[in-house]
């Protein structure tokens, strides 16, 4: 199986809810890291899982929809606490209707709230 990855990062606000998690219950700052794993078990003619351009244009308006805006406003969120494992799902979601490649099997996005602390979610296509 091939794996190719893009990395993408912004800084975007978010503020936690439903619970007593200290500072997050107030609005912060994250740089978030946005990375895209795309899986596929066979290379098209030119000896490419998916062009890297497309992955990196479909990364780049995610990114912009995000950068720089607290992401409870938007309404992917509605109802939900922005943490990085609902936020990882969205973007994978989002993500996997605007790469549309035959050979692809499988995304997986992680996002990085800080050095240490990343969640997933994968989707198989």
């Amino acid at each position: 199986m091939y794996t190719v990855s893009v990395k993408r990062d912004f800084i975007a606000q978010h503020y936690l809810v439903g619970g007593d998690w200290g500072p997050e219950n107030e609005l912060n700052s994250h740089h978030y890291q946005v990375e895209l794993l795309l899986e596929g078990p066979q290379l098209d003619q030119h000896g490419f899982l998916v062009d890297i351009v497309d992955i990196e244009a479909n990364l780049e308006k995610l990114a912009e929809r995000y950068k720089d805006k607290t992401l409870n406003d938007f309404p992917e969120f509605k109802g939900l606490n922005p943490s990085i494992e609902h936020f990882s799902r969205i973007v994978c979601e989002s993500i996997s209707q605007g790469i549309k490649t035959a050979g692809l099997r499988a995304i997986t996005v992680r996002i990085w709230e800080d050095q240490i602390a990343w969640a997933s979610y994968r989707t198989e296509l």
